[in-house]
């Protein structure tokens, strides 16, 4: 970035703020623009009478628009238009449809497609969901995605287009002024998830990269982007020719890195819901380290939500109506959503996380008793974003309800630490078990062998005096028997019938991931055994056949197969047939263990098309 000229502090401090050069909002005018004058009032009549007999025929249509014909070729190109269809001036109609409705998307597209050709032969129409939409993002189809949000709505049930529209000329705006560092720009929340309304807002994410600016203050940088990129938002409604509600989020990378880290709900529902209108090779890398599981809260996090419940909760009588219900919430919401990372789900919003608690620990698990889920529900969305929202003022609630609110959060605070217990202890007992069944199922086919103490017996006779394995992983390999063992017979009491101490607690964990560990070196070592043995047992069956002209493996199997080069035949009757590397892999995985045997008669067969040769092992 050094080499780039001017700097990301030079760019704030200046008073200019460009202009965007974006489509203005298509009206019949410019729709007469692009088409021949003689029939622009004919071809807007058209996309008018298609759009009326397209609701009137699927009444769920969410969003109709016309693509502006400049960028006719892009939405050629990338869906594929012929050569022969491109010639006739096409006018792009993109219809969009209710996710739910995807099954059905062919059936209507050809419905749609006789309605278009019936109106106007040259209306060419693209169905799709909002997924379809989102999707050319997720693609980095980021021309495609603008070409859609830029054309001219016809009709908007729930403010979809206009969603999008706003959202690209704000980007717009943005990369102009801050191209050079902008790392992700994308649209998150609920009009991402799918789940808008007419009065759902936008919620758009700037991430800008801040590891180059040196003379400029961190928080000074954060708050001039900010003003900079919020006077964008109305300059971009009134491009756009429509009015939403824009809900700007500014972040600095090493800001955000820092909020991943903590393991933030906010950032993590950004990275899984987000969408990109711009990246520049980040954002999609993030999204897929996260479905992968490869970021994820550490212990440490989890301890710290799981610890944050007492400290809000110390003090609420002492603090004013909004603090208090500040306070008592987070005391709940905290704890809780430790307890999820603890199951192994990342952290959600809100409404997710009360969705999981009762799906997960009230239904599925049966953990947790419907009165504390009753108690959670009530503080967290009856209360706190019921007074978020306007819908309960401070004289709402009295001294004594708010003291019993207390008291419940108290009480569900002690009910998610015994519940973090037992689910500690599934948690180890499942990975215990995991580890433990994983490496006995392989050891009993390879040993012969049956029964744990079995199983342990033969490995010693068979792989560690036998000198093919070192003395110590027969340790390892009691060690995760016994740690097992211990596991499943301590279950959330120690011998005297009394809860495990925190550091029983922590020996157990300990135990548990060393016997993960010895476990999976052992796996890769009988891998490495299994694999060498196949080999010497595939070697047996390979010869090789040479004439004046000729040079191939051949592997007598059930059937017998020819390989030259990366040509693969099988002999059927009196000639050779080409088959796939899986047919081959497959019988020789079948016939591993048998003897082999020379087929001669295949033999003369191979002579006979082939000529003379040497068959040599």
């Amino acid at each position: 970035m050094n080499n780039l000229k001017g700097s990301v502090e030079a760019n704030l401090s200046s008073n200019y703020i460009p202009k965007a050069k974006m489509p203005s909002l298509p009206m019949s005018n410019e729709i007469a623009e692009s088409l021949k004058k003689k029939e622009a009032e004919k071809t807007k009549k058209d996309i008018d009478n298609f759009a009326k007999k397209a609701r009137e025929k699927f009444k769920f249509i969410e969003a109709i628009s016309v693509v502006p014909t400049q960028a006719n070729k892009i939405m050629e190109e990338d869906y594929e238009v012929p050569e022969a269809d491109r010639k006739k001036e096409l006018i792009h109609v993109v219809t969009i449809i209710p996710e739910k409705q995807y099954k059905k998307l062919a059936d209507i597209r050809l419905e749609l497609i006789k309605i278009g050709r019936a109106v106007n032969g040259k209306i060419w129409l693209h169905v799709l969901t909002p997924i379809d939409v989102w999707n050319l993002g997720l693609d980095s189809k980021f021309d495609t995605f603008e070409a859609i949000a830029m054309s001219f709505p016809v009709y908007d049930k729930n403010g979809f287009l206009a969603g999008i529209r706003v959202s690209s000329v704000h980007k717009s705006l943005v990369l102009r002024k801050f191209e050079k560092y902008v790392t992700t720009y994308a649209i998150g929340g609920s009009f991402a998830r799918g789940e808008t309304v007419k009065t759902s807002d936008i919620d758009v994410f700037v991430i800008i990269d801040d590891t180059d600016v040196k003379r400029m203050g961190r928080i000074e940088l954060l708050e001039k982007l900010r003003g900079i990129t919020q006077s964008f938002v109305g300059e971009a409604m009134a491009i756009a020719g429509v009015k939403v509600d824009f809900n700007l989020q500014v972040w600095l990378l090493t800001d955000f890195w820092e909020r991943v880290k903590d393991t933030e709900p906010v950032a993590f529902t950004f990275i899984r819901d987000g969408i990109p209108l711009y990246d520049r090779g980040s954002f999609l890398p993030w999204k897929s380290l996260l479905r992968m599981g490869r970021i994820k809260p550490s212990p440490e996090a989890i301890d710290m939500f799981m610890s944050q419940g007492e400290k809000y909760l110390e003090g609420v009588d002492r603090r004013i109506f909004d603090i208090v219900m500040h306070d008592i919430y987070w005391g709940v919401m905290q704890p809780t959503q430790g307890l999820l990372m603890l199951y192994g789900l990342a952290p959600q919003n809100v409404y997710d996380t009360v969705k999981s608690v009762k799906e997960v620990f009230v239904e599925k698990e049966k953990l947790l008793e419907k009165r504390y889920f009753d108690i959670f529900d009530n503080i967290v969305i009856k209360h706190y974003k019921a007074f978020e929202h306007g819908k309960i003022k401070p004289g709402d609630i009295d001294g004594v309800k708010l003291a019993k609110m207390n008291q419940e959060a108290i009480d569900y605070n002690k009910r998610i630490k015994e519940l973090r217990i037992q689910l500690e202890q599934r948690v180890r007992e499942k990975s215990i078990e995991e580890t433990y069944t994983g490496l006995f199922e392989m050891l009993e086919p390879l040993l012969d062998k049956k029964g744990e103490a079995a199983i342990i017996r033969a490995f010693d006779t068979q792989l560690i005096k036998t000198g093919k394995y070192p003395r110590r992983h027969l340790t390892d390999l009691k060690f995760v028997a016994k740690v097992r063992t211990e596991v499943m017979n301590k279950k959330a009491t120690n011998k005297d019938k009394k809860p495990l101490t925190p550091a029983e607690v922590y020996k157990l964990r300990m135990d548990v991931e060393t016997a993960r560990r010895f476990a999976s070196e052992l796996t890769n070592l009988l891998i490495e055994h299994n694999q060498r043995c196949e080999f010497l047992s595939m070697d047996r069956k390979k010869f090789m056949i040479k004439g004046k002209d000729l040079s191939a493996e051949v592997f007598f199997l059930e059937d017998i197969f020819l390989i030259q080069g990366q040509k693969i035949q099988k002999l059927k009757g009196k000639k050779l047939v080409d088959v796939d590397p899986e047919e081959v892999q497959k019988e020789m995985l079948q016939d591993s263990k048998k003897e082999t045997k020379i087929d001669f008669k295949a033999l003369d067969v191979l002579r006979d098309i082939f000529g003379e040769f040497e068959l040599i092992y």
